[in-house]
């Protein structure tokens, strides 16, 4: 265990969960964009798009529910810090080639931690709440590739997925 506390920064050097202290950090202005797709088939990629899910306007609903889920990020994940986001944008679209529904998810924030978790359980609530609207017609639906794609601010830089 001695190996790990001293690389990941949640767990200290006796073992036990903390949340990192990030109040010597400056604040600074951060960035973090999140994706996620849902698989479906055909037939009920074709009733999101005509609108004719009986739940109601799955794009509409779900993404709400991703911002929502943003803003519960540090209620769900143990050991998130609570952060004052300044902006959660979350779209869908539908990909007919593929039956699918692509989420992005983008928050924004200046602070002393990043939103790579915000972003990431965002695109994972509107996932499932896709999931939920349709799943009477569509048991097979899967939640697939839930990825941070890009990340900027802060003392770490900027990543960018490949």
């Amino acid at each position: 265990m001695k190996r790990m506390a001293r690389d990941l920064t949640h767990i200290d050097k006796d073992g036990n969960a903390v949340m990192v202290d990030v109040s010597d950090k400056e604040e600074a202005e951060r960035t973090a964009t999140a994706a996620a797709s849902v698989l479906m088939q055909p037939e009920t990629l074709a009733l999101i798009e005509a609108g004719q899910v009986k739940k109601g306007d799955v794009l509409s609903v779900a993404q709400l529910a991703g911002i929502m889920g943003a803003k519960k990020t540090p209620e769900l994940i143990p050991l998130c810090h609570p952060l004052a986001l300044s902006s959660v944008k979350v779209e869908l679209a539908l990909d007919a080639k593929r039956s699918a529904v692509d989420i992005t998810a983008i928050c924004k924030l200046k602070g002393r931690t990043g939103v790579e978790m915000e972003a990431l359980t965002a695109v994972a609530v509107a996932s499932l709440t896709v999931y939920d609207m349709v799943k009477a017609v569509d048991r097979g639906i899967r939640i697939t590739d839930i990825r941070l794609t890009h990340k900027a601010g802060g003392k770490s830089g900027t990543y960018k997925a490949d």
